[in-house]
């Protein structure tokens, strides 16, 4: 059975970043890897940032993506971990974009949305949607930062599926241009 595409998908964190990859072969879904980064042992932010823009890299260079999908940072009360979020997200798709692979950015009630059908569901409700959608026995990890990247990435190829999407960029050139507020 041929490949038609490969996603990643990404839950930035700077304390776990989870991440699935599935592959769409006529139209169905399986999954290739699901895994998290843990990041909580590291020393600081900056170090933290460096081991997500590797793992980015390195999961791009072993599994070769059409596509890379990231849940937005959600607005919150706590101004510095919005920041840092931001930053966690910012350094996958700065490590996407290296690769020139689109991206495209979910917020996480549409990614919710897209796998439940509740805006509002809660991470278990998530990863047991997952479960079924892909034929699971048992999910392949305890962490539900990990069930989440796996979500973008189904919850694109959902969206994709039916051409609506959020944010896209095809590469630097297509990020810089939708966002001229971000050049100084």
């Amino acid at each position: 059975m041929q490949v038609e595409k490969i996603i990643l998908g990404i839950d930035p964190g700077t304390a776990i970043m989870g991440f699935g990859i599935i592959s769409i072969k006529k139209s169905k879904i399986e999954l290739v890897s699901i895994h998290e980064l843990i990041l909580k042992k590291y020393p600081n932010h900056e170090t933290k940032l460096k081991y997500i823009f590797d793992k980015t890299l390195a999961l791009i260079d072993e599994y070769h993506p059409d596509e890379v999908a990231l849940e937005a940072p959600f607005y919150g009360k706590n101004v510095q971990s919005m920041l840092k979020l931001g930053r966690a997200q910012g350094v996958a798709m700065a490590a996407s974009l290296y690769r020139d692979i689109p991206i495209t950015e979910y917020s996480p009630k549409k990614i919710k949305m897209a796998i439940t059908g509740n805006g509002n569901a809660s991470k278990e409700q998530v990863a047991g949607m997952l479960k079924n959608l892909l034929n699971l026995k048992e999910f392949p990890t305890k962490y539900l930062d990990a069930s989440d990247g796996l979500a973008v990435a189904v919850c694109h190829h959902f969206n994709s599926s039916n051409k609506i999407s959020e944010t896209q960029y095809s590469g630097w050139e297509s990020f810089l241009k939708n966002n001229p507020d971000r050049i100084k």
